[in-house]
């Protein structure tokens, strides 16, 4: 995969006193979790619990975190072994799969929690069993990280991916306001498809799309804000039933994620009304094929590869695989941020697949 990606070792913009991993490891090492070390290769053993695998874009933080881990057992004669928790959705079952990953003998656990406030009680498990903890793409409350030492986080800043999506959209409405202001009024129409009820990401993205735009000047009507869980199917439900309420009125879709605004997309192919301006988030491989067809206005890659990199650095150096000059860099001893960058049809083949 080509993409023009901004290196999370080295963000400029960052705020925070940024600490370097082993530095850190050299105050509080690893105790009792090892590799196993034998008589020709050394094992790693890293256990990866999802909400939901059926996510797209999850999936594809999975696929590059296997991908990446090949590479390092080859360039560092180590075996590194991944099992993969599906959570479906469901903390209770997410916790019997961490109770049982450590169980197994984990080396570091990577969780992408289901629900953040049950973040204590992970983190409690992780602590008494002397387990590493690597949270990835939900990020729990502050209060939560600063519980244990070895607790960290990999992931973007979620009002970001709201800034630059709706500097999208602001782009689009002032350089062919004439095509997208259906009515002529001079104001935005628009519907907002949310992510999961209460998620940070879904809250701080839907302000700061918004806010973007109301401190731009543009004069905004939200004609339906509604759930579609970030996925594709439910957010099509509802954008139809949008559709019967208010047809050609709506011109923009702002959604969540990628697969939600696939979704809305996927409606409108069930109806003869001209297909709006429709944003996203995420720049999964489906997304960028919809920028491509031009159904897709644009969408804000956020960066599964620098994510999955970004853990199984963490990974490495926690398990002291990784030399004395290897190191990650933090933010406030816990944080492994990324950026989130603008993705349309200008820079697209910055980003598609070779």
């Amino acid at each position: 995969m080509s993409r023009t990606t901004k290196n999370y070792s080295s963000q400029s913009h960052l705020k925070g006193v940024a600490v370097l991993l082993l530095a850190l490891l050299a105050i509080a090492p690893l105790s009792g979790c090892g590799p196993e070390k034998g008589a020709e290769t050394e094992t790693l053993r890293v256990g990866l619990a999802l909400y939901t695998q059926d996510d797209t874009f999850i999936s594809t933080i999975v696929q590059d975190l296997e991908r990446i881990a090949q590479e390092e057992e080859l360039a560092r004669d180590i075996k590194i072994n991944l099992s993969v928790a599906d959570g479906r959705s469901n903390q209770t079952t997410q916790l019997e799969q961490v109770d049982r990953l450590i169980t197994w003998g984990c080396d570091v656990l990577c969780v992408n929690i289901v629900d953040r406030t049950a973040a204590a009680v992970l983190i409690d498990k992780a602590e008494e069993a002397g387990v590493p903890l690597i949270f990835f793409n939900r990020q729990p409350v502050a209060e939560d990280m600063e519980r244990w030492d070895q607790l960290y986080y990999v992931g973007a800043r979620a009002e970001e991916g709201g800034i630059l999506q709706g500097q999208l959209v602001l782009k689009a409405w002032l350089s062919d306001r004439e095509r997208l202001d259906k009515n002529g009024d001079g104001i935005l129409q628009y519907v907002m498809l949310e992510g999961e009820p209460g998620h940070q990401d879904a809250l701080l993205r839907t302000e700061y799309s918004i806010q973007v735009l109301s401190e731009a000047g543009v004069e905004l009507e939200k004609l339906g804000s509604d759930t579609g869980n970030w996925k594709r199917g439910p957010a099509a439900t509802k954008m139809g039933q949008w559709l019967e309420e208010f047809g050609d009125q709506i011109e923009a879709v702002i959604a969540n994620n990628d697969d939600m605004a696939l979704g809305a997309i996927d409606a409108y192919g069930q109806t003869d009304w001209e297909l709006p301006l429709v944003v996203g988030v995420d720049a999964t491989a489906p997304a960028l094929q919809a920028v491509a067809e031009g159904t897709l206005y644009g969408t804000v890659l956020n960066d599964a590869e620098g994510i999955a990199r970004a853990m199984l650095d963490l990974t490495l150096a926690l398990s002291g695989v990784k030399d004395s000059g290897d190191t990650v860099e933090l933010t406030g001893d816990h944080y492994v941020w990324l950026s989130y960058q603008k993705v349309t049809k200008e820079n697209l083949a910055d980003f598609q697949m070779e």
